[in-house]
């Protein structure tokens, strides 16, 4: 194996910034993302993370033409199924395009993904949950492969979301007492 998978560090976090910027060029939307690397290190690295992340990273040799050797990361937190348990919840998994498939000792996706699984399994949860566009097939097929199931196939489910204005309204509705 050419790439080894660890905990990420304060350190890291200009690379995962890097990172979630291409993942939404990828996912064409980079105007929705408003984070930077230091309210990642703020939020991830507190005396109570928000989140978890694991880094993928290349030996010297690897590294890539503008000199980066963190090349994909995991990012999770845990959440809680009132009919399972616990559970852990992946917001993102990316592995750099020249990283994917053809490299050697490939399987970093598949690595980062295995280790968030094996980091759930430890603090007991009993399932690992996240989101694909629905546009996005080779994701599809990458999970499918590992055996995920599509709960929006098998279950129906639909991933719904407050945010902004209608965030705001509907915090203002919450009681006063």
């Amino acid at each position: 194996m050419d790439f080894m998978i660890r905990a990420a560090t304060p350190e890291d976090c200009k690379d995962i910034s890097r990172m979630i910027m291409e993942l939404a060029v990828y996912e064409n939307m980079p105007d929705q993302v408003k984070i930077s690397h230091e309210v990642l290190e703020q939020d991830g690295f507190c005396k109570n993370p928000f989140f978890h992340c694991l880094v993928a990273e290349v030996a010297e040799q690897y590294r890539t033409t503008e000199g980066y050797t963190v090349i994909g990361y995991a990012l999770f937190f845990y959440t809680y199924s009132t009919w399972k348990g616990r559970s852990v919840y992946m917001e993102d998994l990316y592995v750099m395009p020249e990283f994917r498939g053809e490299f050697p000792g490939k399987g970093v996706g598949t690595a980062l993904m295995s280790k968030v699984a094996q980091v759930g399994k430890e603090q007991q949860c009993v399932r690992l949950q996240f989101s694909v566009l629905n546009w996005n097939t080779p994701s599809l097929d990458f999970y499918k492969a590992k055996g995920a199931q599509d709960l929006t196939d098998s279950e129906g489910w639909h991933v719904l979301r407050f945010d902004g204005e209608a965030l705001d309204k509907l915090a203002q509705m919450a009681p006063k007492n």
